[in-house]
């Protein structure tokens, strides 16, 4: 009988262990995810929500990565930077993106990272290198890239918020960002200047955490629309559009008004990460990282994404010493 116990007990810890499991990362309150795919791994970058139960705001001074080779076991790799990684900025780690390219002959990963401005009023959004994707990243300009006063669509002071970086096949570089009204440039090759004037694309609804992903020579700009937030698209021929309205890929969350979302291609399969409040104690200002499955219809359109506790089942990398 004792045998017997001990060997349903390793069955349920495998099966345990053969899916993620919703909220990714339980021991922090996580939000705003932002992803890469690097030599096997998936590295995954969120805010850290610090706030505690009485607070009324978000609370968030430091960023942290976590990886996997196969979407179920995660290391946690600590902090690769702060606001203060910025010697003008005052404070605030919301949503950022990161991206790898080679510049001057040498892999780099850049972080471009949204934080209040010391001295110019409202969000700033910084750029960050590091030869790792674990970091440490240093400031790759010394000033911001955008700051509030260089786009005056809106009155409100955050509205330069929610950096989403894509490059496409011809290594031409693209940064969206924006609340209550969606922006874009094009990058310099050296990823720390624009290339051009900031653009306005006319989205209806559109709230903020813009991002672009191609599959299959299809360009998909997804975002969050109303507030309380639920996740859109739309489709086009090139990262410019014209865009094609899509529709709602993923609801709104139960105990947040956010929900942020980021997609990536890793082993054969497609996935979406975002944020809810599911974890113990979560809510507004306490929100928690969750990763999908994302499927795909012929016609290249999104299936509708359920949140599940599950999660998706693992995917390991080839030698990847973690999967069960």
């Amino acid at each position: 009988m004792k045998h017997l116990i001990s060997a349903l007990a390793l069955a349920a810890l495998s099966v345990t262990c053969a899916q993620a499991g919703n909220p990714l990362f339980p021991k922090l309150f996580t939000a705003d995810p932002a992803a890469i795919v690097d030599k096997g791994r998936v590295y995954v970058y969120v805010g850290h929500d610090e706030a505690r139960p009485e607070d009324k705001d978000y609370v968030m001074h430091e960023w942290r990565v976590y990886s996997s080779c196969d979407m179920v076991n995660w290391r946690d790799d600590g902090v690769p930077l702060t606001p203060f990684t910025f010697s003008w900025a005052r404070d605030k780690a919301w949503a950022a993106d990161v991206v790898k390219r080679e510049v001057d002959g040498k892999i780099k990963y850049w972080f471009y990272a949204p934080v209040a401005h010391k001295t110019i009023p409202g969000m700033s959004i910084g750029v960050a290198v590091s030869d790792s994707p674990t970091g440490p990243f240093v400031d790759a300009r010394g000033t911001a890239l955008v700051t509030n006063d260089m786009t005056t669509q809106t009155k409100i002071s955050w509205d330069d918020i929610d950096p989403g970086v894509f490059i496409d096949d011809d290594g031409q570089a693209y940064l969206y960002w924006g609340n209550t009204v969606l922006k874009y440039a094009k990058l310099k090759r050296n990823m720390t200047e624009f290339d051009g004037p900031i653009h306005v694309v006319e989205v209806p609804n559109f709230t903020e955490a813009p991002y672009l992903h191609k599959r299959a020579g299809t360009y998909y700009l997804s975002y969050a629309q109303h507030f309380p937030e639920e996740i859109a698209y739309m489709t086009g021929p090139s990262p410019t559009g014209p865009w094609t309205p899509r529709g709602v890929i993923m609801g709104k969350n139960d105990k947040t008004k956010t929900i942020h979302q980021a997609f990536i291609e890793f082993n054969g399969k497609s996935y979406v990460l975002y944020h809810n409040a599911e974890l113990p104690g979560g809510g507004e200002w306490r929100r928690s990282v969750a990763v999908e499955e994302v499927r795909y219809n012929a016609d290249g359109t999104i299936q509708p994404i359920a949140q599940t506790k599950k999660g998706p089942k693992a995917n390991p990398s080839p030698g990847c010493k973690r999967a069960t």
